[in-house]
C-alpha cells in the first residue's frame, strides 16, 4: 500500500487568474509543491496533480508529477477539496493507504516539515494530521455597532491571551479511507504546530502572491 501526494490545482481562479502557473522565482507556483513532494521520496511513493486545466497539466508533467484529469463538475468555485481527492483515489485504485495533501497556494514550507509531521502521524493512533499555527491577535465581533471581545478582555495584554490556533494549510496527511468517506481531517486528527513565517502564506490575491515573493526572495 502506497503513500502518495495529491496537489489539487484547478484553473478557474477568479481573484488571481492563472495563479497556479504564475512564476514564483524561476518556477510556476504549482511546481513548488510538486518538487517538495519529490524531495521527500523516502515518504512519498508517487506525486499526483489533479486539475481541469491543460496548462497546469503541462507544467505538472514537466516537473515529474502524474496527472489526474479532473471533471468540470468537480472544478467549480464551491466544490470542496475532498471531492477532487476522492475522485483522484477512484482513478488511482485501491493501492493507496495514506494521502499527503499539498495545496499549491501554500508553496513555501519549512524543509523538514513533512519529515517531522510524518513521524508524528505514524507514531500515534492518528487517522489524519493537519498543520496549525498559533494566533496572537485579539478577536471580537460587532453586534449592534459595539465591539465584543471574543478571546480576551479589554485591557488584557496580548502575551496573556489563551492560545488559539488556525489551520494554516501547509500540509495534511490522512488515511485514504477517510477521504473515501468525504473527510480530510478525522476524529483522531493530530494538530501539528508550525510557527514559521511560511505558515502565513496562502495565495488568493495579487497581494498574497507579492508577499510570497518577498519571503521566497528573502530566504
Amino acid at each position: 500500500m502506497k503513500t502518495i501526494a495529491i496537489i489539487p490545482a484547478r484553473g478557474g481562479s477568479k481573484r488571481l487568474p492563472g495563479k497556479n502557473i504564475l512564476p514564483l522565482g524561476d518556477k510556476p507556483l504549482v511546481a513548488h509543491s510538486i518538487l517538495y513532494a519529490k524531495d521527500n521520496n523516502s515518504i512519498v511513493d508517487e506525486v499526483y496533480v489533479t486539475t481541469d486545466c491543460p496548462e497546469i497539466k503541462a507544467v505538472a508533467l514537466q516537473f515529474g508529477a502524474k496527472v489526474i484529469d479532473r471533471p468540470a463538475a468537480l472544478s467549480g468555485d464551491f466544490e470542496p477539496t475532498v471531492s477532487a481527492l476522492k475522485h483522484a483515489l477512484d482513478v488511482i485504485g485501491n493501492t493507496v493507504q495514506n494521502v499527503i495533501l499539498l495545496q499549491p497556494t501554500n508553496p513555501l514550507r519549512p524543509k523538514n516539515l513533512l519529515e517531522e509531521a510524518w513521524k508524528m502521524y505514524v507514531s500515534g493512533d492518528h487517522d489524519s494530521l493537519m498543520t496549525v499555527s498559533q494566533n496572537h491577535q485579539k478577536f471580537g465581533k460587532i453586534e449592534n455597532k459595539k465591539f465584543i471581545p471574543f478571546n480576551y478582555e479589554f485591557g488584557q495584554r496580548s502575551q496573556d491571551l489563551e492560545p488559539l490556533f488556525f489551520e494554516n494549510g501547509l500540509l495534511y496527511i490522512t488515511k485514504a479511507e477517510l477521504i473515501l468517506n468525504d473527510m480530510i481531517v478525522g476524529e483522531n486528527g493530530f494538530p501539528f504546530e508550525v510557527n514559521h513565517p511560511f505558515a502565513s502564506v496562502d495565495i488568493d490575491t495579487k497581494e498574497d502572491f507579492q508577499y510570497a515573493e518577498y519571503l521566497f526572495n528573502y530566504e
